[in-house]
């Protein structure tokens, strides 16, 4: 007996002597000193990491925890940093007799928190794909060792080549247009193979938090982008995805623990998690009874009559197959996704975060989010894709809502009740009840249900809707909406090409309202970045929209104004911004045919003022009498 013993022990002894700690990476690259929660979870990639222990005698850190996860491939450690400097640490990874040594770069931010300034009402976004805006740099089309992909303009669901750098050579031209903050559909590594023709062009399958798609550039030639940007005076908004990542991220492959994501049993189900090369689906089948599909639908979440199985398709149910659902209820996951959004803000200097899929993550745990990010950066901004067409909905996703149990410290939603109201009135006449702008005046009168209505980001179409032209090219109509969307009550966002009469709708697919900016590709003959390139419509269209722009710039009446909207009259809609005797007088022909704008009916904010400037044309407006409207006309009267 004693011999077996000695045996036993010996061979342990033994086994401690050839065990290996391996790292093979840590997450996030490095971190800041200096912030107000001090905490750290690094995320230790490797094999064998079961029963490792972690120490440090950095000066000012300490280790609060070490988690083991159930698959050894993964280990998380928690660091307090409330006294540590910058510098590299030292972590000593010890198991048994084996130690490995990692060395962890702490920085000094740039700034504090504080004096970060995110994205307000006094700008405009501009939103684009970088993937379909400009190709600045042809040698990263293709990159090896990427999962197969095929790069072909021809294509509307494949990648076109698109990049930063092509971003980044035409700086200029926003400022030329007016815009002020531009938002790039996400830039993270997509690593997914082309299936069936279709690829993630479009981002929204991240395969690494923590780096740029070689396609797109670096993680340095993005940071290189937005300095620039800043020195043009534009401000740019990073587009993040927490309900859900890419398929091909390591965390699939090997599961950090069974609950990281949310139903991922069928993924299970004694296969791989490869991809089929004609289905795409996961696993090379299709869906099984153990798959659960998300409903699309938002209003379970704040539905106070819904039922469980509701709720949980809403939040539990993957997107598509496509696309791992994450469990923002596992801390640990939580935690990973709040300090990569901290990360990014302190090294690439973004301005602001929008959100994806807000409401189909967990409520609490996103609150939690936005209160950390709130409380280390209190002048940033974030704002979440909330869609359902309701203001109620919309609004009690806001910040301090008074129609939410759970303050959500969001403090941009986007105002979709606006964008649906808006595309049906563009086809309708202006009756005296509910058609055409009375869908407005009957979706702006419910803004007392919003703690903040400036903070409430409207817009006529994006990247997942009809572009506002359809299949059509209803200029009149166009810049209605664009006057309507720049001068009310809110933040406004444009998106790239309308400028230039871009249109198409998603009655094919995705790829039809994300169509390549025209001149942004090499051997493109048709270039709408330069007047000479652009034709004489898109010209119009364009020096219309940026004599708009450049005149809402700064332009306290709009961003601090007060608003006053009347009933629809004779088909004529009336919208009036005032601020320290200024006013700004917002007039609509709401009917196909001419009109009047009766200026009797609108004394009370034109005063004694007898004349006007109508800033979209320069001309002045006689303020004594009627003033007559064409067909469709929309005014922008300063006085």
């Amino acid at each position: 007996m004693k011999r077996v013993v000695f045996f036993f022990w010996l061979l342990m002894q033994t086994f401690s002597m050839n065990a290996k700690v391996k790292v093979t990476r840590v997450d996030p690259t490095n971190w800041y000193v200096g912030m107000k929660d001090p905490s750290l979870q690094l995320m230790f990639y490797g094999d064998d990491l079961d029963g490792v222990e972690v120490t440090t005698d950095y000066l000012g850190a300490r280790v609060d925890s070490v988690v083991h996860l159930p698959n050894a491939h993964y280990l998380l450690v928690y660091l307090n940093l409330r006294d540590a400097r910058p510098g590299v640490m030292t972590l000593r990874l010890a198991k048994g007799n084996a130690t490995k040594k990692v060395l962890y770069e702490l920085k000094k931010r740039e700034m504090s928190g504080d004096k970060r300034m995110g994205f307000t009402n006094a700008d405009v976004l501009y939103m684009l794909m970088p993937d379909r805006f400009a190709n600045g740099n042809g040698k990263n089309d293709q990159i090896k060792g990427m999962n197969k992909y095929v790069c072909d303009r021809t294509k509307p669901s494949l990648r076109h080549g698109g990049d930063l750098e092509g971003i980044r050579q035409h700086l200029d031209y926003f400022n030329q247009l007016g815009v002020t903050a531009l938002w790039f559909t996400p830039v993270l590594e997509n690593n997914s193979p082309d299936t069936n023709g279709f690829s993630t062009y479009h981002g929204y399958a991240t395969t690494d938090y923590y780096k740029v798609d070689p396609r797109f550039g670096t993680n340095e030639e993005y940071r290189k982008l937005i300095h620039e940007a800043h020195e043009k005076g534009l401000k740019v908004v990073m587009d993040m995805i927490f309900n859900h990542c890419g398929l091909e991220h390591p965390w699939i492959s090997e599961m950090p623990s069974p609950d990281w994501f949310n139903c991922p049993e069928w993924l299970r189900d004694g296969r791989d998690s490869g991809r089929d090369s004609k289905t795409g689906m996961a696993n090379g089948a299709k869906t099984n009874s153990k798959y659960l599909q998300t409903s699309y639908k938002l209003t379970p979440v704040l539905d106070p009559y819904a039922s469980m199985v509701d709720m949980r398709e809403t939040v539990d149910g993957w997107f598509v197959p496509s696309m791992p659902d994450l469990n923002q209820r596992n801390p640990h996951v939580m935690k990973y996704l709040i300090q990569n959004s901290i990360w990014w803000i302190e090294t690439a200097g973004i301005d602001g975060i929008r959100m994806d899929t807000y409401p189909y993550a967990d409520r609490r745990a996103m609150a939690r989010w936005m209160k950390t990010i709130d409380t280390e950066y209190p002048n940033f901004n974030t704002v979440g894709e909330t869609w359902v067409t309701e203001p109620a909905y919309t609004a009690a996703w806001q910040k301090n809502s008074k129609l939410s149990d759970v303050n959500s410290y969001l403090k941009t939603v986007m105002d979709f009740s606006f964008f649906d109201k808006l595309n049906k009135a563009k086809n309708e006449e202006t009756d005296a009840w509910w058609s055409g702008y009375n869908r407005i005046y009957n979706s702006l009168v419910y803004d007392y249900l919003y703690p903040n209505p400036s903070s409430v980001m409207a817009f006529i179409e994006n990247h997942d809707t009809d572009r506002f032209l359809g299949k059509g090219m209803d200029v009149p109509a166009l810049k209605q909406a664009l006057a309507l969307l720049l001068t009310i009550n809110r933040t406004p966002q444009l998106y790239y090409g309308t400028e230039v009469l871009m249109n198409g709708t998603k009655e094919v697919n995705d790829g039809y309202v994300r169509e390549d900016f025209p001149g942004g590709f090499p051997r493109d003959t048709h270039n709408c970045f330069t007047s000479k390139g652009r034709s004489k419509a898109e010209n119009d269209m364009f020096s219309w929209l940026s004599r708009l722009l450049h005149w809402r710039q700064a332009n306290k009446v709009i961003t601090k104004g007060s608003q006053t909207q009347f009933i629809p009259f004779h088909g004529v809609y009336v919208i009036a911004r005032q601020y320290q005797g200024r006013t700004v007088l917002v007039a609509l022909n709401g009917k196909r045919g001419d009109n009047v704008m009766s200026v009797k009916r609108y004394a009370e904010v034109i005063a004694n003022h007898a004349t006007a400037k109508n800033i979209l044309t320069g001309q002045q407006v006689d303020l004594t009498k009627d003033v007559p409207m064409a067909d469709r006309a929309v005014m922008v009267l300063e006085f």
